[in-house]
């Protein structure tokens, strides 16, 4: 019985989708590279046009450097959906949105014109620097942190809630303890400042000036300490459970978009489709 062969259609698109989806051939691993210098070099285009001195200087070979950069994504962006089977899997993915919203407000700034709209066009062109959100996808670690996140985001969710309770508790304590004449003028400000003294941060615009309350605030910038440690400490013990077992298989399914399959992985875990249709 003979072998159906892919037509000269699903073959390109097959293709196109081993280089942009893939970092398992040199193809794909030059367009990763490429892809990341210039992701990381529009980020840097969006910090210098914020710079008033630069701006002024250089203002047209940023503008022209941006469109080189935004012609690009745009093409990159289409590949990725013609590459696919099913279009809708990637553009309403995370990184599906997150390519639009960094690549779309460029070609917006073409429809608002009159000088009412130039705030406005500035504020649509800074969500390019969502571009540096498309780095994760290229960082293999990346993946293995996300994944320890999302196993420890009931442990942590517990804490964090256990923590905003004693900031309401010490909050309270604070008002009563200080009063208006110490700048804790209500119960929210108190509250605030007791979560800025928590997180270390300590803006300084709020003090206690009574013995007892600077004692409770000492009490509360120790415990600080332990509430940076114990949401690291969560997910470092998820994080190297996972790292028992690292799969570096870059495949994705062209039919499904699933990706972190195991490595050797002929089919797809999800739909059972080849993940090397041009191997055939």
């Amino acid at each position: 019985m003979k072998e159906l062969k892919p037509n000269k259609s699903e073959s390109w698109r097959s293709r196109i989708h081993e280089v942009i989806y893939e970092a398992d051939t040199p193809a794909g691993k030059t367009f990763d590279v490429i892809l990341l210098i210039l992701i990381v070099l529009s980020i840097v285009f969006v910090m210098m046009e914020s710079v008033a001195s630069i701006d002024a200087k250089y203002h047209d070979l940023l503008l022209i450097g941006e469109w080189i950069l935004t012609i690009f994504f745009t093409i990159e962006y289409i590949l990725r959906i013609v590459s696919i089977k099913k279009p809708s899997h990637y553009i309403f993915s995370f990184y599906g949105i997150i390519d639009f919203l960094a690549t779309i407000p460029l070609y917006l700034s073409l429809f608002l014109g009159g000088t009412q709209a130039l705030v406005t066009v500035r504020a649509l062109r800074l969500l390019r620097i969502f571009r540096i959100l498309k780095v994760t996808r290229y960082v293999g670690e990346s993946n293995k942190l996300v994944r320890a996140i999302k196993h420890s985001w009931a442990k942590i969710s517990i804490f964090l809630f256990a923590v905003l309770i004693v900031s309401i508790i010490a909050g309270t304590l604070m008002y009563f303890i200080e009063g208006e004449e110490s700048g804790f003028r209500n119960i929210p400000i108190s509250i605030y400042w007791c979560i800025v003294t928590l997180t270390t941060v300590g803006y300084g615009d709020i003090a206690p000036v009574t013995p007892l309350g600077q004692f409770l605030s000492a009490i509360i910038m120790i415990m600080g300490y332990g509430i940076i440690a114990v949401p690291t400490g969560i997910i470092s013990a998820e994080y190297a459970r996972n790292t028992k077992v690292v799969n570096t298989n870059t495949q994705s399914c062209r039919y499904c978009g699933k990706s972190d399959h195991r490595d050797g992985a002929k089919h797809c875990f999800n739909c059972g489709e080849d993940l090397h249709p041009n191997a055939n």
